[in-house]
């Protein structure tokens, strides 16, 4: 047994790869199998990455996400698609919220090399369609531009990084 690292190097390197992904994110999964019980991964994303809106209906399934670098916008929603809040995650600062199983919510990148961490209880399953969020558009749907930028919107104001680190 080794313990693994969650270093520069790391991170950088999920950068690079959330750079060269079409949906401009990556992620490195930490646990063995879809099966185990606690989910986490490492996910690197960048702003033009679009996470439509979705919750996770098990009980059990509340979910954390610590920002390890950059800035990471969280919005949640009412059930039908009101802006219920929002949180601007930086690393070193506010960095982390525990979302309670059953809300609505995305995530935005809001600058360039955000990564952070993210667990939950198992086994990982596909969202269903009553976890995926019926007043947002999917990604790759018409629209979805147009409603990724609105989400966008709502950090213009508190989204400055505190690091500037160069776009992929």
């Amino acid at each position: 047994m080794t313990p693994r690292l969650f270093d520069a190097a790391l991170l950088d390197a999920l950068g690079v790869a959330a750079c060269a992904s079409p949906r401009r994110r990556a992620h490195l999964l930490l646990h063995g199998a879809s099966s185990d019980p606690c989910q986490r991964m490492l996910v690197a994303i960048e702003p033009a990455s679009y996470v439509p809106p979705h919750r996770h209906l098990d009980p059990l399934k509340a979910e954390v996400l610590v920002v390890l670098r950059g800035v990471l916008g969280v919005v949640w929603f009412e059930d039908g698609g009101a802006v219920a809040g929002s949180a601007v995650l930086r690393a070193g600062h506010a960095a982390g919220i525990e979302i309670p199983a059953g809300l609505f919510h995305a995530v935005i990148a809001l600058a360039p090399g955000t990564a952070f961490l993210e667990a939950k209880a198992g086994p990982w399953l596909p969202l269903q369609q009553a976890e995926r969020a019926a007043f947002a558009p999917r990604e790759g749907e018409a629209g979805a531009s147009v409603y990724f930028e609105g989400l966008q919107a709502r950090f213009a104001d508190r989204s400055r990084p505190l690091m500037r680190r160069p776009a992929c």
